[in-house]
């Protein structure tokens, strides 16, 4: 049986073919289970998510078996399996754990450290157990990648640093400000982007949030779902003067915020810093606003660089990542083939074990007169030889294994030492 793992993913599939071959969670449970039913696989498992479509999976022929899976899976999706079959890759046995261990530690994702990868595998996993998929082989693999998952990021700093516009913002208000909580933020206009960067400033804390937009119902719907209150448009520089933090994201052919409206604003805020988050193109906070005193403006150009920068750590971190992922590889792979080569050890030591216990009790028959110590000298002495034979041949069986040498390593014992006859 060999463990394989064979699909499509962002590196090699338009997201308009990854799209359709996507699988809703109701119709992957009937998909796994008709899998199951073909018998051309012992254990399978499907991650479906909008960057890849992966079936894992246990069988004696990898290539014959994703080939029916995919028939199938094309099949239910209704898309030509002519389309699919040139495009797909396949990795298996220790391939297809390096590969498993990379996409759990977001190694193979779009965006590199990104977090959702690994609860999507978690999920993935999880409903192939319930449809009672999942058989030793692929619990042990999947177990292991999460485990390297989570080292991933725990021992690299590989999702530490912002890498899209909202997350860069925040990350600069964090370092403007000691800390988040409690400080007011004023979300101008109803730019997605601006709204994106205002509800992650809310998770770290940031409050009350205040809404202004030019469309009275559309400043009160985005407040709403804020958790904020909505100001009139006309009232921008009053709003100003009570918040600590402002993002900008209208659609203004000029600057709406300009520096004489920031400089009346700083008169009555007794140097308390006021930031500016310009998502906005062009731009709705003026240039100049920024040689103010304890006034901070960054504009979409400013928060790219941050992104560009960020992206460059997070590449120095997933070098990091790599070198820890080959070596939790390695280690796993040493297990496996330890467990491969256990059953042949347990055996051989019980052969040699039961020819010790018959010849000692043959001599011991001989000597009916022998004393206790005596008799333990003699139950020490061929156990301590028995250990001494056994040391050799276990010892070669657990480099092979490990060397991924140990089938003619096996079978040489076998034959050796006469297991499995009597």
């Amino acid at each position: 049986m060999a463990l394989f793992v064979a699909g499509l993913s962002h590196k090699n599939a338009p997201v308009e073919l990854r799209e359709q071959l996507a699988v809703e969670e109701d119709k992957l449970r009937e998909l796994l289970r008709d899998i199951a039913a073909t018998g051309v696989v012992q254990e399978t498992l499907i991650l479906s998510t909008c960057n890849r479509v992966e079936v894992y999976g246990v069988a004696e022929a990898p290539g014959e078996a994703r080939a029916v899976v995919f028939r199938q899976l094309c099949r239910y999706r209704g898309v030509s399996h002519a389309s699919v079959e040139p495009l797909l890759y396949t990795h298996v046995d220790d391939a297809a754990v390096h590969h498993a261990f990379r996409v759990a530690a977001s190694l193979d994702s779009m965006l590199i450290g990104e977090p959702q990868i690994l609860g999507q595998v978690k999920d993935a996993f999880a409903l192939a157990q319930g449809c009672e998929t999942v058989g030793p082989a692929l619990h042990t693999l999947f177990t292991q990648a999460f485990a390297v998952g989570k080292k991933v990021r725990s021992e690299t700093e590989i999702a530490r640093h912002a890498v899209s516009v909202s997350f860069a913002a925040v990350e600069l208000a964090k370092k403007i400000f000691a800390g988040l909580g409690g400080r007011a933020v004023l979300l101008v206009g109803a730019g997605k982007m601006g709204e994106l960067a205002a509800r992650h400033l809310v998770e770290q804390g940031a409050f009350p949030i205040y809404v202004a937009n030019r469309t009275w119902q559309r400043a009160q719907e985005m407040a709403r779902a804020l958790s904020g209150a909505a100001v009139p448009f006309a009232e921008l520089e009053v709003a100003l003067a009570g918040v600590d933090i402002v993002i900008t994201s209208t659609g203004a052919p000029e600057p709406i915020v300009t520096r004489a409206m920031v400089q009346r604003v700083m008169h009555g805020r007794r140097a308390r810093p006021l930031f500016f988050i310009d998502i906005a193109v062009p731009r709705d906070v003026e240039g100049s606003a920024n040689t103010l005193d304890n006034v901070y403006c960054y504009d979409i150009d400013d928060l790219k660089q941050v992104v560009e920068a960020n992206l460059r750590e997070r590449l120095r971190e997933a070098q990091r990542a790599e070198v820890l992922v080959e070596r939790e590889v390695a280690k796993f792979l040493a297990r496996q083939g330890d467990v491969e080569v256990i059953p042949t050890i347990v055996s051989l030591r019980e052969r040699l074990e039961e020819i010790r216990v018959g010849e000692v009790k043959k001599a011991l028959a001989r000597l009916p007169g022998a004393t206790a110590e005596t008799r333990e000298a003699i139950e020490g002495l061929s156990s301590a030889i028995v250990n001494k034979i056994l040391h050799a041949p276990i010892s070669k069986l657990r480099e092979s294994s490990r060397a991924g040498s140990s089938r003619s390593w096996l079978e040489l014992v076998h034959e050796l030492f006469g297991l499995g006859r009597k």
